[in-house]
């Protein structure tokens, strides 16, 4: 049955084709899937398609937990194998604190669950955890130093920088969770592209796969996910629609979500808990003792329960295990799945609560695609685990620059209604008015403006979450405090009093609101708008005030709307900005048409102004404050030493480990006669009596020495090693580079007897040589030839230890030196051509004028020839025609290691 919770299956991978095209200069971005028990990240960076990026144990996904103990800091596996031990060091299940205040219901039952953490309220009513009388980590901090982990595995994979990021969250999370994570990304040093909401991130990766199948006709598929803490359902529907986001109109998938259901403490590890509980009780059934009152044993049961409740998925029963749980005693318990599901009985019922109101908040289009898939099998065609990673990458990659992927519109759906509430003097009483601001579902991002058209003075407003009848009530106690901010207006009255007449007309204060990508609210701007009619010899006034107060609007909003009808106005929000524009052009139309009429009349009929008039807005955030600039520099300080601390930590082991190493290595050459035989006996003893002192000084005081000790030591062994190590290497590589130049003068010298057969004493037709060429060549080859021999002599006559006669890289000098000469003549050869004869008439006589070759410029040492060196042009155009004319011979081989600098012949 657990098995059944999760309707997913395999994921496609052939994810290169979706990503169009790409800047060779665009810097990778990465998506962090960061769950209550695991993160996993996914990345893409030019020329490589989207792909998991792996962890140090070269795993897919990292356990979300950090863990402190004795001053070293350890992420993942290592942190949780710390928590076993000590469970209040390691820090999990951090997700369900962030944005949440001290009295919270999901922090006091985090402190429920998990007693021995030492959990307090800071100043600004959150949760901090006292690690020690020194150290205190808010879920902020903690959160921030595994995004950025997160980070550091995908520099470290793909060996590049990495600044922006696309982060998911659950679509439950409220204004102030969302702000967290937010606040938590720039801890670590992140550009958030978008806070994307974990199942819109499952819909894109399951909607990229399957872009032929999306179009006009609507399509639904529900998504059903059940994570560690928290189960969630959403409704998705997929069809093409027409965008004008380019320029032009263009018609592209889209994805909408029309429906979400959810339960934030039914997950995976309420059944852990569950499954823990009953052990407790059946080892203290048998009088055990009082295993609560320990951390440790307390978190060796968490981890058995988990073990178990994955075994039971698959089979009737089986035992609990655990050496040592509390006194020395051990225990051995049977559990069934039976028992199990007894546990959890109401969890099951839970479960396909999340799914009705899924498809109950999606409305009529919920209910056909119920009865649509009523009686088919869930399918599973998509992996579970990294489907939303892969999702939210695809969506980074849409996001950042230098990316063009296959175009897929996304419209989230708003879980947390807002509305405004203000209040208004109704026949002298004060009334409290409600407007809808962002109703349920209602899709984003999306901007939307709200009208006040009775005020003349200034007021305030406030925006709160309100028409949430269609959450359950065991839910509405973890969203917080409904009341999100107070806007104070100043500066009415005044903005009101510079735009009166009889020609003017009022159409109130508007206040222009914004729901962006990542599902945050924001208060764009405030302004007093009216209409003014003008006519004749006012018009061109006029149209400068509306240009001026156009442009001062402008510079606090991105975009204009025409007032509607001022009664209509107060009672509902303006549409969203599309239609405004819309109503904006069909203004623009109008006011264009009638200045045409006037042209053609005697009297021109009036002009309809929009003046605009910028109002002071304060907003006071009521809820949970967001950090301060202070606390901001706080916690990076604070994070800056703890990554400081770090990287010293990393720079000592490298240091510890590369002399460790060397040791080893030196120790066991010097006994190898190989190496024994490049170095006096003196010289052998002297470092294997070294290398003895610094490994007993390494397991003695020497090891808990510094990083700047480490690296002294291993620079003296390296100073005493390094001639006997050149030397070896020397003898090593002399074979190789001996055969490479003897192969070269051997083919020289076939080329050079070729070359003597294109000269004018031999061949008049194909001088293509000249004399002093040949001998040049002829002399060079010689003296290679007498050097290697003579250097091969005195380096056999002398002992492998006493200096080296021939070394590597005179030979390749050698062999650099005639390869330049042979290269010479083969370039003359390829753009050689014939003597062309040509006549030429003057004073009754035909003289003959024969043309010369063209060389190319010399190299070395070699005299400059009398002959011309022919134009570029004409090189390129005759190469061709000679092909058949040159002789081509073998090319010598380059040496082995490939550093030495000789092209081939």
């Amino acid at each position: 049955m657990l098995n059944n919770l999760k309707m997913y299956g395999a994921l496609c991978m052939v994810l290169l084709p979706l990503l169009l095209s790409h800047n060779t200069e665009a810097a990778a971005v990465i998506s962090i899937d960061f769950g209550s028990e695991w993160m996993k990240i996914g990345i893409v960076s030019p020329g490589v398609p989207m792909e998991i990026v792996l962890n140090k144990e070269s795993k897919r996904k990292t356990p979300a937990v950090v863990a402190f103990r004795d001053d070293v800091r350890t992420f993942g596996e290592d942190a949780v194998t710390v928590g076993v031990r000590f469970p209040k060091n390691s820090y999990k299940y951090l997700l369900d604190l962030l944005g949440k205040p001290f009295d919270h219901p999901l922090v006091q039952a985090y402190k429920q669950r998990y007693p021995y953490y030492n959990i307090v309220a800071t100043e600004r009513g959150t949760p901090e955890f006292i690690h020690d009388e020194n150290t205190r980590f808010t879920p902020e901090e903690l959160v921030a130093q595994l995004l950025a982990k997160a980070k550091e595995f995908a520099e470290v994979s793909h060996g590049q920088q990495i600044s922006e990021c696309v982060i998911t969250v659950p679509g439950y999370f409220n204004q102030v969770e969302r702000r967290a994570m937010m606040e938590a990304a720039s801890l670590a040093g992140l550009n958030v592209l978008q806070l994307i909401n974990d199942y819109t991130a499952i819909a894109i990766n399951y909607g990229i796969f399957r872009r032929k199948e999306i179009n006009e006709t609507a399509w639904h598929t529900l998504f059903f996910d059940m994570g560690a803490a928290s189960t969630k359902a959403a409704l998705v529907e997929y069809k093409t629609v027409k965008t004008k986001e380019r320029g032009y109109v263009e018609t592209i998938p889209q994805l909408q979500v029309l429906g979400v259901g959810f339960d934030r403490t039914l997950g995976g590890h309420e059944i852990t808990l569950r499954l823990r509980e009953h052990l407790i009780k059946a080892w203290e059934a048998n009088g055990g003792g009082d295993v609560r009152s320990s951390p440790r044993a307390m978190e060796k049961l968490l981890r058995e329960a988990e073990r178990l409740k994955i075994v039971l998925s698959a089979n009737t029963e089986h035992y609990a295990q655990i050496e040592s749980l509390l006194d020395d005693k051990d225990f051995k318990h049977l559990v069934s799945r039976s028992e199990l599901e007894e546990a959890c009985a109401d969890v099951w019922q839970r479960v396909a609560g999340v799914v009705r109101r899924a498809v109950s908040a999606a409305g009529g289009a919920g209910a056909g695609a119920l009865l649509a898939a009523a009686g088919h099998e869930p399918a599973r065609s998509i992996n579970a685990d990294e489907a939303a990673t892969m999702g939210a990458v695809y969506r980074a990659a849409s996001l950042a620059t230098g990316y063009k992927v296959a175009p897929l519109n996304v419209r989230d759906a708003v879980v947390l209604p807002v509305q405004v509430v203000f209040n208004r003097s109704v026949d002298g009483n004060e009334k409290l008015i409600k407007r809808t601001l962002f109703g349920p579902m209602n899709p984003y991002p999306q901007k939307k403006v709200i009208t006040f058209n009775k005020h003349t003075n200034d007021f305030s407003f406030n925006v709160n979450y309100a028409e949430l009848d269609y959450i359950p009530s065991t839910e509405l106690s973890y969203i917080g405090s409904l009341n999100l901010s107070q806007v104070v207006l100043s500066g009415v009255g005044a903005a009101l009093s510079k735009h009166t007449g009889e020609n003017v007309e009022h159409k109130g204060i508007k206040a222009h609101f914004n729901m962006d990508d990542s599902g945050i609210l924001n208060l764009v701007n405030v302004e007093f708008v009216a209409e003014k009619t003008v006519t004749g010899d006012d018009e061109d006034k006029d149209s400068t005030l509306s240009k001026i107060g156009s442009t001062i609007s402008k510079l606090f909003s991105s975009d204009s709307e025409t007032p509607e009808n001022q009664e209509k106005a107060e009672e509902k929000p303006e549409e969203a900005p599309q239609e405004a524009e819309k109503n904006e052009t069909t203004k623009a139309n109008e006011t264009t048409a009638e200045k045409q009429n006037a042209t053609e009349t005697e009297k021109p009929k009036p002009k309809i102004v929009v003046l605009k008039e910028p109002v002071q807005a304060d907003e006071q955030i009521l809820n949970l404050q967001p950090l301060t600039t202070e606390q901001l520099k706080a916690s990076k300080s604070k994070i800056n030493e703890l990554n400081t601390i770090d990287r010293k930590r990393t720079e000592r082991e490298t240091a510890l480990n590369n002399l460790e190493a060397f040791v080893v290595d030196a120790q066991m050459k010097m006994d190898m006669e190989e190496y024994s035989e490049c170095g006096k006996p003196e010289e052998i003893e002297e470092i294997r009596k070294l290398c003895g002192e610094v490994s007993e000084w390494l397991y003695d005081d020497g090891y808990e020495a510094s990083t700047e000790k480490f690296e002294e030591k291993l620079a003296l062994l390296k100073d005493k090693t390094n001639s006997i190590f050149y030397k070896h290497w020397e003898h090593r590589e002399r074979p190789d580079a001996i055969a490479a130049i003897r192969n070269m003068l051997n083919n020289s010298q076939e080329f050079l007897k070729m070359a003597k057969n294109y000269t004018k004493e031999v061949n008049s037709e194909k001088d293509i040589f000249t004399d002093v060429e040949i001998e040049v060549l002829e002399t060079k080859i010689v003296e290679t030839e007498t050097w290697l021999n003579k250097s091969i002599d005195e380096q056999e006559a002398a002992k492998k230890n006493e200096d080296i006669k021939l070394t590597v890289e005179s030979i390749r000098e050698k062999m650099k030196n005639l390869d330049r000469e042979v290269k010479y003549l083969i370039n003359k050869m390829k753009i050689w051509r014939p003597k062309k004869p040509v006549k030429k008439e003057s004073d009754n006589k035909t003289e003959t004028v024969v043309e010369t070759d063209e060389k190319p410029a010399k190299p070395g040492n070699q005299e400059e020839p009398s002959e011309k060196v022919p134009e570029t042009e004409q090189v390129e155009e005759n190469v061709k025609d000679t092909d058949e004319e040159t002789t081509e011979t073998t090319p010598p081989p380059q040496l082995a290691d490939g550093n030495d600098e000789h092209s081939e012949l």
